[in-house]
């Protein structure tokens, strides 16, 4: 059975090639016969093509002439149309542009009369305003000069009117220090119509014992009158004072504080009770002196020219200088509490140490035993040999006078 069936596969195998090969020769005769219509075709059409083209040209010949021609007029109005249409176009492009000038021109002119309108306007406005400025200033300034017309006079009959009053003011606060810090001493006061001066003050210790007289004369004015000082020197005389004391709020050029002028002692109101202060132990210091033994009339008259000359004037002006340092240090106190502390210390220091020095040149005029001795000063004595400027009260009526 197998040997058949392969029998049969091999003659089915051997059919099988005999129609491929029958296919294959079929189909290159079919081959053959394409090429050869289509050769066919190809050399039909080609003599056909020619022949249509050769006819083609022919009738279009004639055609393309006239459409040429034709198209050459219409050519030929299009650009004659559109050159009009070019020129039309310049033209408008040309007006527009002269119109938009004038425009601009005219808009330029328009801005600068305007503007000239403007500034004539704002001149005016100015100038009027600027009038009537004016015209407000001038009549504040009749107001103002009419007013300080007013003040002036106003002033003037008050200064006339309260110049008697404010003299008499400073006599009443100087006349009260000297109350208040002399205890002792004996302040007379001289009634207005009186010939003198404002207040006589009688050195007294606290032993009732005379030791001079200090003669004060308070002026307040604008001005120095040197006349005050030959006035003061004869009322001096008349009352047969050791010194004289002028308290002014004006005092002369060359006197800062307090000076010595023609015998006289010139001082500002705020100086007045340390002056009094130092010429007083002056004045109890020459009196205690002339009680002493014998010799005293050479130390008194090595007290006076002591106590006439510079080194004395100096120690005065050393205490009065340390006073209105303490003053100021006072009034300064709120900006540097701690500071002022420390340095009005040291202003009391200063003012011990001259009034120290002071005692102690004077004793050593005189003598230790000549001299009581002084318990701030470290020497057992009475307490009212004091210098009355170490007394605490003196802050209280410095301040107020």
């Amino acid at each position: 059975m197998a040997a058949e069936f392969e029998k049969q596969r091999q003659d089915q195998n051997e059919a099988l090639a005999q129609r491929e090969n029958k296919l294959k020769e079929l189909k290159t005769q079919l081959d053959e016969r394409e090429k050869s219509v289509e050769q066919l075709v190809a050399s039909r059409l080609e003599t056909e093509r020619k022949q249509l083209s050769t006819k083609a040209a022919q009738d279009a010949e004639g055609k393309v002439s006239a459409e040429l021609k034709s198209l050459r007029g219409q050519l030929e109005e299009q650009q004659s149309e559109l050159k009009k249409a070019k020129d039309g176009e310049l033209d408008l492009l040309r007006k527009k542009r002269e119109v938009e000038e004038a425009r601009e021109k005219l808009d330029l002119e328009l801005a600068r009369q305007l503007d000239v309108e403007r500034k004539k306007i704002a001149d005016t406005v100015r100038e009027q305003t600027q009038e009537a400025e004016r015209l407000k200033l001038a009549d504040k300034e009749e107001v103002i000069k009419g007013l300080q017309t007013q003040i002036e006079a106003l002033r003037k009959r008050a200064e006339q009117g309260s110049m008697q009053l404010q003299g008499e003011a400073l006599e009443v606060t100087v006349e009260n220090d000297l109350r208040q810090l002399f205890l002792y001493d004996e302040i007379a006061e001289i009634k207005k119509g009186e010939r003198g001066a404002d207040v006589l003050q009688r050195v007294r210790t606290n032993i009732g014992m005379d030791c001079g007289a200090i003669l004060w004369e308070a002026k307040r004015a604008k001005n120095w009158a040197g006349v005050w000082l030959e006035k003061l020197k004869e009322d001096q005389r008349e009352a047969k004072a050791e010194l004289a004391v002028l308290v002014t709020t004006c005092p002369p050029q060359g006197v800062r504080g307090i000076g010595l002028l023609d015998g006289v002692w010139v001082c500002e109101p705020a100086f007045a009770c340390a002056i009094a202060s130092a010429l007083r132990q002056g004045l109890i210091n020459t009196a205690l002196q002339r009680t002493r033994e014998t010799g005293r009339a050479d130390k008194m008259a090595q007290l006076y020219d002591y106590m006439c000359g510079v080194e004395f004037r100096q120690h005065v002006e050393g205490v009065v200088e340390s006073f209105v340092l303490l003053k100021e240090q006072l009034g300064a106190e709120q900006r540097a509490f701690a500071r002022q502390w420390k340095e009005r210390e040291q202003q009391l220091n200063k003012a011990i140490q001259h009034t120290a020095m002071l005692y102690g040149s004077v004793q050593g005029i005189a003598g230790r035993a000549a001299l009581p001795e002084i318990h701030h000063l470290q020497i057992p004595g009475a307490d009212a040999m004091a210098l009355p400027i170490l007394q605490p009260r003196l802050i209280g009526s410095e301040a107020s006078a």
